[in-house]
């Protein structure tokens, strides 16, 4: 089957609008429940015919990756040849404009966004279902960003599921700078376990959306603040800018979100906020499909 023209694949941030840990397996790995949607700010993954496989990154954020040998974009790569039966090669090129460690599936979303390109790029026509059998075995959170698209998680991210239309909304990114491993949160939260949220049968507007995630929390923020005291000063500030609805942690941290009544309000306070923050303001990510020939 003839390869179509590859073209660049976004890779937006994966942010958590509740995160509930409801319990945990005998593996040791934690059973979630999290609402993820998908922001406007995100990394960018390209595709272009090469002999062998490679990989360079650029961007704002490339430095941080500097030292890692084995990318998970190189290792999604290779788990769509394999899984295809090809060897074929490709040059990537990573624009790393996420920071890592930082609580919104930067690598999750760029290890996704590859396998979206490649099945382009080398015209294996993967629905899909294939590429979230691929994405799984690279981690718990790269099968949600194959689609990209608002989404309920559970288990430890295998269980996926649709969600009612949301309102448009705003959404402010915020991250301090600092790097928050997830493995180390999870080892500092405590408490009990939390059941499954209800999701509702309507939310109306922005302002319905924040009334009923408020109560649902991200149970591993206060674990996270306790790593990383930057967290509570950074929701502090979001909370504290015009139009903010809610102001929340994402994931494991140390990103944190605030939800505005539109994207214009999301974008002011982006700007107001400290230049020595990583932040980004605006909407959600248009959803994105894995194409096939």
């Amino acid at each position: 089957m003839r390869p179509l023209q590859p073209r660049p694949e976004a890779a937006p941030a994966k942010v958590n609008l509740y995160l509930r840990v409801t319990g945990r397996r005998a593996d040791g790995y934690h059973m979630l429940d999290s609402l993820a949607v998908f922001a406007a700010a995100g990394d960018v993954i390209e595709a272009m015919p090469a002999d062998a496989l490679s990989l360079s990154v650029t961007g704002p954020e490339a430095g941080a990756l500097a030292d890692e040998p084995d990318n998970l974009v190189l290792r999604a790569a290779r788990a769509l040849a394999d899984h295809a039966g090809l060897r074929a090669g490709a040059a990537l090129t990573l624009q790393k404009n996420l920071p890592v460690a930082s609580g919104i599936g930067g690598g999750s979303a760029d290890a996704a966004a590859a396998l979206r390109a490649l099945n382009v790029l080398w015209g294996t026509a993967l629905d899909t279902a294939a590429l979230r059998g691929i994405a799984a075995r690279l981690g718990a959170d790269v099968p949600v960003c194959v689609e990209s698209r608002a989404t309920r998680m559970q288990g430890i991210g295998e269980i996926l599921s649709a969600v009612l239309p949301l309102p448009r909304f705003g959404l402010l990114l915020v991250n301090p700078r600092i790097a928050l491993p997830t493995p180390a949160v999870f080892k500092a939260r405590r408490g009990d376990f939390s059941p499954p949220a209800e999701l509702p049968d309507r939310i109306a507007d922005a302002a319905a959306l924040a009334d009923w995630l408020r109560p649902l929390g991200n149970d591993l923020q206060t674990a996270a603040i306790g790593l990383c005291p930057a967290v509570a000063e950074v929701i502090a500030a979001i909370a504290a800018q015009p139009g903010c609805l809610l102001a929340r942690m994402s994931g494991s941290g140390a990103t944190c979100f605030g939800i505005f009544p539109d994207e214009s309000a999301a974008e002011s306070a982006a700007r107001a906020l400290p230049p020595a923050w990583w932040r980004q303001g605006g909407g959600l990510a248009a959803p994105t499909a894995p194409a096939t020939p």
